[in-house]
């Protein structure tokens, strides 16, 4: 049989012609007297051909030997023996499984357990080297993922603005997404009508407050005729006295001294009757003015209504909506822009009935915005609406976030999440807990307790250390475990190891730890 086996027809790879036998190779030891004592032959490695390469691997010669019962052994290295046993020895192979051995000390070839992984036996060669553990550093979270309620961005308030008067729409100055300051002119609406009634307002005014200069002016009269009337009275008294002493004296008829207090009486009359009329003037200058006051505030009216055709922003804000365009009639009460106020942005989200209890006005929540999705914005619970879905039973609370710079818009998909109000504490895998095992038989850890045991790093250089410290525990959830005493925040701790950790013990901490 020949050593080598011809490589298949190939270009690329070429292939081996002209075998040589392997009896050419071969060295024969003459055997020994004795019948069982073997014979050995050795196999030299030929000068040439040289093996082949086959892809990216060497092509292996084999040769087979009936002796050998038609097994096939790779051509380099070869020893054997031809006896009653035929043992057969690969130098290949032996040197594949003692060479990688120094290496082995440090790796894991027990199942973990997180930090109490099996302990070995007192036999074991590793005993005393290092301990390969995975290592982090305490920091404080929450046990569970808050829940995240989904919602959509809306304007902190929003306005319609309506037209109060009718007429036809003449200007929309503004567009939709256009930013409008409060008192800015938006709209303007047909007031020629408008305009026609301030007019005859005021003219009906003007008219008024003539009639009260006339009347005022009456009443001046009146109080001129008032004081004659009071001169020419004075007068007559003094005539009607000076009469009536001469007429005691005998100077003159006592008919004449009569005659001199009726017309003293006289002119008492006319004053009176004077003071009367100032009185009966200023009653109309008063009808008068309430005329001209009446008559102002028509005219404060009309010019009001003339002020509504123009459409002014009731707030700082964005143009959300057109509702209607130029050249349209606009009745009263009719919508012609919404507006919208984002200094603010709020989120209506419903939450259950059964979740409710764990939110109140004033909490804080984080907010993701799906559009920013690197980005969270903080916010606070604004207000929880006094009634529920009867069908869904979830009620609507409103979160409101700051949009300082706007760039949050209206129709948004927003995820909420609401920050716990209980206080935070040290969060650790499970699997950094010490397990307690029950009976040395028994392979199955005991029912979990609020007590266990971790293994905090000291001495951090060279020939870090662990210690193991008692910690007491809290809630459990997806994998990890709270800590509400024993362990700090800033602490290093075993989160796994290669085996059963030690008080005391030298440990080596792997490159992906904390």
């Amino acid at each position: 049989m020949h050593l080598y086996q011809q490589a298949p027809q190939s270009k690329a790879l070429g292939q081996l012609s002209n075998p040589t036998p392997i009896s050419t190779y071969q060295s024969t030891i003459p055997e020994g007297k004795s019948g069982s004592q073997s014979r050995r032959k050795i196999i030299q490695s030929p000068p040439s051909p040289r093996p082949q390469f086959w892809g990216n691997k060497w092509m292996l010669r084999y040769f087979t030997d009936g002796d050998l019962g038609g097994k096939r052994i790779p051509f380099f290295f070869q020893i054997w023996y031809e006896g009653k046993r035929k043992q057969k020895f690969s130098c290949l192979l032996l040197l594949c499984l003692f060479l990688p051995l120094p290496y082995l000390t440090g790796c894991e070839f027990w199942d973990q357990n997180g930090a109490g992984a099996q302990p070995q036996t007192p036999s074991s060669p590793w005993k005393k080297k290092n301990i390969n553990v995975d290592a982090a550093i305490a920091k404080k979270g929450t046990i569970q993922e808050p829940l995240e309620y989904p919602g959509t961005t809306k304007p902190v308030r929003e306005v319609s603005l309506r037209s109060q008067i009718e007429g036809r729409l003449l200007k929309l100055n503004v567009d939709v997404g256009d930013t409008v300051s409060q008192g800015q002119i938006l709209a303007q609406i047909d007031d020629v009508l408008l305009l026609t009634a301030v007019n005859e307002a005021q003219a009906e005014l003007a008219a008024l407050e003539s009639e009260v200069a006339q009347a005022e002016n009456r009443v001046s009269n009146a109080k001129a005729r008032r004081r004659q009337a009071q001169l020419e009275f004075e007068q007559a008294q003094i005539d009607a006295a000076r009469f009536q002493t001469l007429q005691e004296a005998g100077a003159i008829a006592k008919q004449e001294a009569e005659l001199a207090q009726t017309a003293a009486a006289t002119a008492q009359q006319n004053v009176v009757a004077a003071t009367e009329q100032i009185s009966t003037e200023e009653k109309a200058v008063t009808a008068a003015q309430g005329r001209v006051q009446a008559q102002q505030a028509v005219l404060a009216q009309n010019q009001e209504r003339q002020s509504y055709a123009l459409l002014a922003a009731p707030m700082n804000g964005i143009v959300l909506e057109k509702v209607t365009e130029p050249g349209n009639l606009v009745t009263a009460g009719g919508e012609v822009l919404k507006l919208g106020d984002f200094s603010r942005v709020k989120i209506d989200i419903p939450v259950s009935d059964l979740e409710l209890a764990n939110i109140q006005v004033g909490q804080s929540a984080s907010v993701r915005l799906d559009a920013f999705a690197d980005k969270s914005v903080a916010g606070k619970v604004t207000r929880i609406s006094p009634a529920a879905d009867s069908e869904q039973l979830k009620v609507l609370v409103e979160v409101t976030i700051p949009n300082s710079n706007g760039r949050i818009g209206s129709g948004l998909l927003a995820r909420v999440s609401f920050v716990p109000t209980t206080p935070l504490r040290v969060v650790i895998p499970e699997t950094a807990l010490q397990k307690r095992w029950g009976n040395a038989g028994n392979r199955q850890p005991v029912e979990e307790s609020n007590e266990g045991k971790v293994f905090v790093i000291t001495n951090e250089g060279d020939k870090p250390q662990v210690k193991a410290r008692s910690v007491k525990l809290g809630a459990r959830a997806n994998g990890n475990v709270e800590i509400i005493f024993g362990l700090e925040p800033g602490e290093r701790f075993v989160t796994r190891s290669s085996r059963r950790l030690q008080d005391g013990d030298t440990v080596r901490v792997s490159v992906i730890s904390e």
